[in-house]
């Protein structure tokens, strides 16, 4: 089968690489429909994150199961699956509490030895506790809004429940990627009164208004700080997502949330201490909470909205190409002319 593989930085190819089949009962073979690129398979891409030559890449897809191992027994083959970008067996301690990226048994997608989501097919570790069963029928546009519950929008959902978002509150959304936006969106559904987006991407900010933003914030640094807190009338937001991870932009997050907010993080970090300012979060009591997003938790109840039509972030896939066109997907989020690529093996 043919498989997108990361040979170095910059360097993305579709190899031929040995067919996903079954090694334990527990596992089963998923034909991919539906796959696409994520802001943070760029670290890879760039060489911040290290891969080894060779390993496999891509943590989100919707499929189909074409086989199960003997001991699987809530899938069948011919089933529409949805997987979160981690797999989980389900039953361990931090799985029974909601925590599947904690899961002992867990791992990545794209780890070493283990297959890639930007794939023709995939082997699912630990089916049963993993994926997520979709019903027969759905149309290609419902696949591709529950594609975004893979990753970005069961993340920026995390962030928004984080940072303790509840209807009336005022929000700041510091980010304008798939996962800032999937943040606006997740503010919106969960009855934020007022949403404010800091980008400066006038085709991301759209989306934002779309999905909900009430103002853009197109500065940074200390004149975005300055900016909201004029918005707010001096006081900053109730609850603030952060969706990029680098020191600029958590410091802006703790500094523009209100005495008494939280400061839900996503963004995956790099750069020394993030930008966390403890004496700052100390004087104003001010929380942050967040981390890497578990999205099997979330997305039965995320599915749930789209199937019955009141959720729909779509919208963030602005480009699709074929397996053969990965690597130029890549290029082209690394060079902000795509924001993300959707992938149709």
């Amino acid at each position: 089968m043919r498989a997108a593989v990361i040979h170095g930085p910059v360097d993305i190819r579709i190899d031929t690489v040995p067919d996903a089949r079954i090694l334990e009962p527990t596992d089963a073979v998923v034909r991919v429909t539906h796959a696409c690129i994520c802001g943070s398979d760029l670290w890879a891409y760039q060489g911040v994150a290290k891969r080894q030559p060779g390993q496999r890449i891509g943590h989100e897809f919707v499929g189909v199961v074409v086989e199960v191992g003997g001991a699987v027994t809530t899938l069948k083959v011919g089933q529409p699956v949805v997987a979160p970008f981690v797999w989980s067996d389900g039953s361990c301690v931090y799985c029974r509490e909601g925590l599947f990226t904690s899961c002992v048994r867990g791992g990545f997608w794209g780890s070493v030895g283990s297959d890639g989501g930007q794939a023709e097919a995939v082997r699912v570790p630990y089916a049963d506790g993993t994926l997520v069963a979709l019903p027969d029928g759905l149309s290609d546009e419902d696949h591709v809004k529950i594609l975004a519950l893979s990753d970005v929008m069961s993340t920026g959902h995390h962030a928004a429940i984080s940072a303790g978002v509840r209807p009336g509150a005022t929000v700041a959304v510091v980010g304008d990627g798939a996962v800032g936006l999937c943040g606006v969106l997740a503010a919106q559904r969960l009855g934020a009164g007022r949403i404010i987006a800091l980008g400066r991407h006038a085709a991301r900010t759209d989306i934002a208004r779309r999905f909900g933003a009430t103002e853009v914030v197109p500065e940074r640094g200390d004149d975005a700080v300055a900016v909201v807190r004029d918005l707010t009338a001096g006081e900053g937001a109730h609850a603030v997502i952060e969706a990029v991870g680098t020191e600029e932009s958590m410091r802006t997050a703790i500094r523009i949330a209100r005495p008494g907010g939280v400061v839900g993080y996503v963004g995956v970090p790099h750069g020394g201490s993030a930008g966390v300012d403890v004496s700052t979060m100390f004087d104003s009591n001010i929380g942050l909470r967040g981390g890497v997003a578990p999205a099997r938790k979330y997305i039965p109840e995320l599915l749930k909205d789209v199937l019955d039509g009141k959720l729909d972030p779509s919208a963030v896939f602005d480009t699709t190409v074929d397996l053969a066109g990965v690597p130029g997907g890549y290029a082209a989020m690394n060079e902000r002319t795509a924001l993300k690529v959707l992938v149709r093996p």
